[in-house]
């Protein structure tokens, strides 16, 4: 039920895009800088396109611009979660070994009777 919302929900808002991509098809043109700037630089880029173009091209640059930024800050958590992965991997080697060290020279049925008496008292 909730993925036919969502698939709803989806549907339309792609109605909107479209109907608002219909109403803005006039060409506008985009300069990179106003033109006292430019003709002190005495260069300048311009582009025509449709409105709708630059303005769904202003909200995917601002939403990818925001997911590097978010990405970046997030940084230092995935590393200190890769920390904490590679501790907890050597502790279970650790206690790997130490289990095998404790039973080195038991016979196998008491080192396995040994091992559920330890989880059963725990």
């Amino acid at each position: 039920m909730m993925r036919y919302i969502r698939y709803l929900f989806l549907a339309i808002i792609i109605a909107g895009l479209v109907v608002m991509a219909m109403a803005n098809r006039q060409a506008v043109t985009l300069t990179v800088l106003p033109d006292e700037l430019a003709n002190l630089a005495a260069w300048n880029f311009s582009l025509q396109l449709p409105l709708f173009v630059a303005l769904l091209g202003g909200v995917a640059v601002g939403l990818l611009l925001g997911y590097v930024l978010e990405w970046i800050r997030e940084a230092k958590h995935r590393s200190e979660v890769a920390k904490r992965q590679r501790q907890v991997k050597d502790l279970n080697r650790e206690v790997s070994r130490l289990k095998t060290e404790k039973h080195a020279g038991k016979d196998e049925v008491l080192a396995i009777l040994d091992e559920a008496a330890v989880k059963k008292a725990s």
